[in-house]
């Protein structure tokens, strides 16, 4: 301890870096009140006292002296347990080694204090991503985690007569400082040796046979067991009820055999690393489509899938028409019955209403943009929907954090350019060290290359340059930043074309340039990436400006959005009690003492008009060659008609999809907000891996 001559009380603390702050009470009640809030043991009034004696102890015990923040720490630990708050200094104590694991991981990093990875971060990282040994024991740190990866990807620049150590030095800055980020399975298996895949997403083929169908499910098993998703289009298999020649039964259809692809899923678990997940998709005139467009009303069927209705322009047609519309066998290729186009349309609004499903996939807009139509019809996409494939394509996602392109109150387009440029080299350098779970997916993967460069933090971005989200500025930046996307994204790709060759199918694609890739853009759910990352998932909004994460071992964490807490302290509106006020329902709404222009550029998902989530898809979309992820969020006093709404907007504004999200409409969600008079008790909550968009497990394995 250090004399300061003069001092019967201490005004003085010493932080970890060594250098001298003034003692500041308000720290303290900050700290012990987000402790408080974070177990449920207290609010406000109960952090003043805890604060209180606290400082009366600091004063007692370091009067003349200068504390360090450690030593005040200790004191709040003691003050905790000697009023009766046993389980608070637990998990203080607990929140305080969590604190030094994640400084001692920037310094591993060698990047310094910024930026700096969050503890929910750390904590993902820790359950997910970094390698283990035999028994289970970590045995890398983040940064060479980083590391990894980055030597493993730039090797594919030896074959090229490049330097891969100039290329794994610039993949390495740009994932280490929280940039850019592949999909989860680079970070995965890069470099491991373990033979697993590096690609987020795939499609495969189901073919109208029994063998067909089980060989399905083993490829399916291969791919989910490095972490990746797949699509199918169920379209091909016969009615329920239709003929089986060889042995003179009857058909179950194609719901019965998704039960099947459910289950494996089920026992698979994506190797561990997190759940599988699947899309299916039928088309609106499969006989079967009512029985599929329910398939999972029932809870807890179904549970690894997304399902969507893959709708034609002639079915929207009928639809506007009031007209019926011919279901056509897919054995045969003959009508069958005819529906009326605005039931099957409603009830499809209904039982997305209901739980969050079917979404809806508009085809015939896909193949509009399908970039190799000689070589096939796009009919499935990857299970958000974000990713239309050919069968036995697979494609690579990376994102880049548009909250780290911002720069004196504007978009840093330099440093976004260069960043782009980076990672399409990143991405196409996948696609020769990936190591295929099929051959097949090797040969189309490579004759296409398709790879998907998307972006996170975009809320963030706007925070930072002062824009509403659901404004016409939002719009006109979103379709700024999305062109400027797609153009580097190209003219990356066209430059790489012209060192290593255009991919193999580009004679007969739409390209009028040659391209080392057939698609360069994806707007995806980045999920546990974007937690990495320290931003908000994809193009989505805020879901919450504070609110409690579940973390392990039952432990929760008071999160609050760092921009929203350094507004409110540079323009004097900070407290505890105002922290208190969020965190029980997630937005500012009806908060007097938060200015009015802060409530509009902290808007949150569930406050947004659901046309403003579609108008923003879709301005992305413009500008987006695969195609856009965006949750439609509505309200829980949303009806029906509102979807079918949504849906039809969505296709007049030309978006390639659309997905909607009832609040309270699924049993189990990883969102929970403070909403309605019994709830009014309770935190919004949040999962350690949800990041924003539709809060369910299936709809986060894209990142």
């Amino acid at each position: 301890m250090e004399l300061v001559p003069d001092m019967d009380r201490v005004s003085m603390v010493r932080k970890r870096d060594g250098t001298l702050v003034d003692f500041d009470r308000n720290r303290i009640l900050g700290a012990v009140h987000r402790a408080l809030m974070a177990t449920g043991a207290g609010g406000k009034a109960e952090a003043e006292k805890v604060a209180d004696e606290a400082v009366r102890r600091v004063d007692e015990k370091y009067a003349g002296r200068v504390p360090t923040v450690e030593d005040i720490q200790d004191i709040v630990v003691e003050v905790f347990r000697d009023m009766g708050y046993e389980r608070v200094a637990l998990e203080y104590e607990s929140y305080r080694r969590r604190k030094e694991e994640v400084r001692g991981i920037q310094r591993a990093l060698g990047i310094g204090v910024e930026p700096k990875l969050t503890v929910n971060a750390l904590e993902v990282l820790r359950r997910r991503y970094l390698l283990r040994d035999e028994s289970g024991e970590i045995i890398e740190t983040p940064a060479q985690m980083f590391r990894r990866v980055a030597r493993a990807i730039a090797a594919a620049d030896g074959a090229y007569g490049d330097d891969p150590k100039k290329a794994e030095e610039e993949f390495y800055l740009m994932m280490s400082g929280l940039e850019f980020m592949p999909n989860s399975p680079t970070l995965f298996n890069a470099g491991t040796g373990t033979g697993l895949a590096m690609s987020a997403c795939y499609v495969l083929p189901v073919e109208d046979s029994l063998e067909s169908i089980f060989t399905t499910v083993k490829n399916m098993a291969l791919i989910e067991q490095s972490g990746g998703g797949v699509g199918f289009d169920f379209s091909r298999l016969r009615p329920a009820g239709d003929m089986v020649r060889s042995t003179k039964g009857v058909a179950s259809g194609p719901v019965s055999f998704m039960r099947a692809f459910d289950t494996a899923t089920e026992i698979i678990k994506s190797g561990g690393k997190r759940r599988g997940a699947m899309m299916a998709i039928l088309r609106v005139d499969h006989p079967d489509i009512m029985e599929f467009i329910a398939s999972k009303a029932k809870h807890g069927v179904l549970t690894n899938f997304n399902i969507s209705v893959a709708v034609t322009d002639e079915f929207m047609r009928a639809v506007e028409d009031g007209r019926d519309y011919e279901l056509v066998n897919p054995r045969t290729g003959k009508s069958v019955k005819r529906l009326s186009a605005r039931h099957v349309w409603s009830q499809m609004a209904e039982n997305a209403w209901k739980g969050g499903d079917p979404g809806v996939v508009f085809i015939d807009e896909i193949n509009r943009h399908n970039p190799t139509p000689h070589v096939g019809r796009i009919e499935a996409t990857n299970p958000c929907g974000e990713q239309p494939l050919l069968p036995y394509e697979s494609c690579n996602l990376g994102s880049i954090n548009l909250s780290r392109m911002c720069k004196n109150g504007d978009v840093d387009w330099e440093k976004l350019r260069r960043t782009i440029g980076a990672a399409v080299h990143f991405l196409d350098n996948v696609i020769d060290v990936n190591p295929y779970p099929l051959k097949e997916i090797d040969a189309m993967t490579k004759a296409n290359r398709k790879i998907g460069l998307g972006v996170m933090g975009f809320a963030e971005m706007l925070i930072k340059l002062g824009i509403p989200y659901d404004s016409k500025d939002a719009l006109a930046l979103g379709e700024r930043i999305a062109r400027f996307l797609e153009d580097e994204a190209a003219r990356a790709s066209e430059e790489l074309a012209g060192r290593r060759g255009a991919f193999p199918n580009y004679q007969g694609s739409i390209w009028k340039s040659p391209r080392r890739n057939a698609t360069v853009t994806t707007i995806a759910p980045t999920g546990t990436i974007s937690i990495i990352a320290g931003c908000s998932s994809g193009i989505e909004p805020l879901f919450a400006v504070a609110f409690m994460r579940h973390v392990l071992g039952g432990e929760r964490l008071f999160e609050i959005n760092p921009l929203f807490e350094r507004v409110a302290k540079e323009r004097g509106f900070y407290s505890s009690s105002l922290l208190d006020k969020v965190v029980r329902q997630g937005t500012l709404d009806g908060i007097k003492e938060v200015p009015e222009d802060v409530k509009r550029l902290f808007v949150t998902a569930h406050e947004i008009a659901p046309e403003w989530h579609v108008r923003m898809q879709a301005a992305f979309q413009k500008y987006t060659e695969n195609a856009v992820s965006k949750t439609v969020n509505l309200p829980r006093s949303a009806t029906p008609a509102d979807i079918e709404g949504i849906y039809s907007l969505a296709y007049r504004l030309k978006c390639k999809g659309v997905t909607v999200y009832r609040y309270g409409s699924k049993g189990e969600q990883v969102l929970n907000l403070g909403l309605g008079e019994e709830e009014a008790k309770r935190r919004v909550t949040a999962s350690g891996e949800y990041a924003g968009g539709m809060p369910s497990d299936t709809c986060q394995v894209c990142g």
